[in-house]
């Protein structure tokens, strides 16, 4: 018989809706959710928060008998996020923490979940989560990994233990968004100055001469895009990713950088038409720029 624990999502943006809708549908009750944007009316959490997901006045509230409790906050929160589901989280409860945070912050987490009684999993998402769902690639750290394996495996989870060592998983994905977010970061600074000088076309061709990108136009404008639309979410990451560099006893220089490029794109993207080409994109984006 199929296991089908109550669950609660902390954190009920995007990453937490899917997450939440792929339960449900996998056959899973909802215990609570919550969001500290539950209490603006117009937010995105709130007007989400209907049907089987039953909006809870606070953290402790919302995984009040869930055996299962997924923390999916933005980087700033995720401490926070842990410490507050202390008063209320089930003995024995698994808090799969996915949140982009620096490992040494995964360990002060787990030390807040595990002295309130539930068993903290740290969980790297390895991926964007819209396209894959709940089957987003997915690395497992901590003592007990290997035991939520086994349920997420049931429930449609695409994981795998990383690490019984709180901190490795995480240190993965953090390592890694210094390529990916940074490379957002430099085309983006790459191709509006190209546009601006009126050289993007040959900077382009010479890029697709050095990596072997199939459709350097194509790449280019999804990884700008990207920055555009989750570039505050980025931005917050970077800072976290800044601190894991800084963990490791080196100089986080380029994380820095990267952060706040991600946080001005983040304003340049407001308004902006998305599903332009890259050429219109581009143009747009100057349009807010000075000279």
């Amino acid at each position: 018989m199929k296991n089908t624990p109550r669950f609660a999502i902390i954190g009920f943006g995007e990453v937490g809706q899917i997450l939440a809708q792929d339960l449900v549908a996998a056959g899973c009750e909802v215990a609570g959710v919550f969001d500290p944007k539950l209490v603006q009316p117009d937010s995105i959490p709130a007007l989400a928060a209907v049907g089987p997901y039953r909006p809870a006045a606070d953290a402790s509230d919302a995984v009040r008998g869930a055996q299962l409790v997924i923390c999916s906050v933005t980087a700033e929160q995720g401490l926070q996020a842990a410490q507050s589901v202390a008063g209320g989280i089930a003995p024995g409860a698994f808090f799969v923490d996915i949140n982009s945070v620096s490992p040494g912050v995964k360990r002060q987490s787990a030390e807040t979940v595990t002295a309130a009684g539930g068993r903290y999993v740290e969980a790297a998402v390895m991926t964007a989560v819209p396209p894959h769902r709940i089957k987003s690639p997915m690395l497992l750290g901590g003592p007990n990994a290997a035991d939520f394996l086994e349920l997420a495996s049931e429930l449609g989870f695409n994981a795998k233990v990383y690490s019984t060592e709180i901190g490795k998983a995480s240190a993965v994905k953090m390592c890694r968004s210094v390529m990916i977010k940074g490379m957002e970061a430099l085309i983006t600074e790459s191709l509006l100055s190209a546009r601006r000088l009126g050289v993007e076309d040959d900077v382009l061709a010479s890029l697709g001469e050095t990596l072997p990108v199939p459709d350097w136009e194509v790449f280019a404008r999804y990884m700008i895009t990207r920055s555009l639309q989750h570039g505050r979410r980025r931005a917050e990451e970077m800072r976290e990713v800044a601190r894991t560099v800084s963990e490791a006893h080196v100089q986080p220089l380029m994380s820095r950088s990267i952060a706040e490029r991600q946080d001005i794109a983040a304003e340049l993207g407001q308004g902006v038409d998305l599903k332009q080409d890259l050429d219109g994109i581009l143009d747009a984006l100057l349009a807010k720029l000075p000279g």
